[in-house]
């Protein structure tokens, strides 16, 4: 043993090339095209020109990858560099020996490769804990048979989508799944609504029930399905039964082959004084796992990750929307349509928060928005949830 720990120190002193080569393990969620992509540019930072490490990746099933990474990497078992958006990213901090912090690496010329608003949905405390990868968020699609033009304003939405319904026959102007709150939250941060204050839970801020009660006008208008689920609203648009959806990147491989559509940016509310409708952006962070043993190695690979090359692979062949800023003034990728109209819409939307109480959120928020889509008062149903929250969030402070 003690020669082994002998040989291990020369090779150090001696060939430190080689002591410094590491093999970097990856885990992520992608499939199929995303899968193919991410897989390219791991072949691409593997094939540089002296570069002593290797980097390796593992695709998990989406539905246990959270699970997975809170009971593996904790204990040293799990990869140097993981894939997962920011929404369970302060709980894992707080948990510990999950995230490693990243504020060591950290100089303007990073800070600046990135859309502002995807590095700040990596940022908790004050530090940065990982890098932004790619982004989610929802936008306005629409039949282009069905509408000429994106409407620019809710006014115009609304009457252009009361023209297009039809109820007897199935058909709305506008469907989306209004009833989640993920969703909703696009009306709420418009008129300056949010989760929290300081840390502080807020559900039944004056802005809040204001959106909630625009929601409640819509719903009255007619131009929406009652109780849209998500397999309700792509049979509709498949069908040529909704002119206009909001959602996201996630709803485009849906569509069926035989539909004419495009991708706008969300219309201005008129009832928020013309300010562009905000949705929550998701952002996949690529993180440092706190016990990974190759942590120079591991970042080195997360900075390649989130580069302009590795962004264009993942724009142009995942399909991706990308967190680099700098890709967006690549030919092919600013010819895209869809990825243009993500980017515009990404640019005014807000990273979904990423506190570990919002956890505590979903699920009286669930219960509110089922009492406001069905008719109910908006305000107590958003100050039942604001009790149940500020119960739970204090439980929770005072276990600590």
């Amino acid at each position: 043993m003690r020669n082994r720990s002998l040989l291990a120190l020369l090779a150090a002193l001696l060939l430190p090339g080689l002591a410094s080569a590491a093999e970097v393990v990856v885990w992520h969620a992608y499939r199929g095209a995303e899968k193919a992509a991410f897989e390219k540019v791991a072949a691409a930072y593997n094939a540089r020109p002296g570069n002593p490490n290797k980097v390796t990746t593992l695709a998990v099933p989406y539905d246990a990858f959270a699970d997975k990474i809170s009971a593996a990497v904790p204990r040293g078992k799990g990869p140097d560099v993981f894939i997962f958006a920011q929404d369970r990213l302060g709980g894992w901090i707080e948990a510990g020996n999950t995230v490693e912090s990243i504020d060591f690496f950290m100089d303007d010329a990073l800070k600046a490769r990135f859309i502002p608003s995807t590095l700040e949905a990596m940022t908790y405390r004050g530090g940065v804990w990982g890098l932004p990868l790619n982004y989610k968020c929802i936008a306005l699609v629409y039949n282009k048979k069905l509408v000429k033009a994106p409407p620019r304003t809710s006014a115009e939405l609304e009457a252009v989508a009361k023209k297009l319904t039809q109820r007897a026959a199935g058909r709305f102007g506008l469907a989306y799944s209004y009833s989640d709150y993920y969703y909703h939250a696009a009306l709420q941060n418009t008129f300056g609504g949010r989760v929290f204050d300081a840390g502080k839970p807020v559900l039944d801020a004056p802005e809040n029930v204001k959106a909630a009660e625009l929601l409640q006008a819509w719903i009255k208008a007619g131009f929406m399905p009652a109780e849209p689920s998500t397999a309700l609203i792509t049979s509709l648009f498949n069908e040529g039964k909704a002119a206009m959806v909001f959602s996201g990147n996630w709803f485009l491989g849906e569509i069926a082959p035989g539909i004419d559509w495009a991708v706008a940016t969300l219309p201005a509310l008129t009832e928020a004084g013309g300010k562009p409708m905000r949705p929550w952006t998701t952002v996949e962070g690529v993180y440092v796992a706190a016990p990974s043993k190759h942590k120079d190695a591991a970042f080195d690979f997360v900075k390649f990750a989130t580069d302009v090359d590795a962004a264009r692979i993942m724009a142009l062949e995942g399909r991706q929307s990308p967190a680099n800023a700098k890709v967006y003034a690549d030919a092919k990728v600013a010819a895209d349509p869809v990825l243009a109209a993500f980017k515009k819409q990404v640019d005014v939307a807000v990273p979904m928060p990423n506190l570990p109480e919002m956890t505590m959120v979903w699920s009286p928020a669930t219960t509110a928005m089922g009492a406001i889509t069905r008719g109910g008062d908006a305000k107590a149903a958003l100050a039942k949830a604001q009790a149940k929250v500020t119960e739970d969030v204090a439980k929770l402070r005072k276990s600590k």
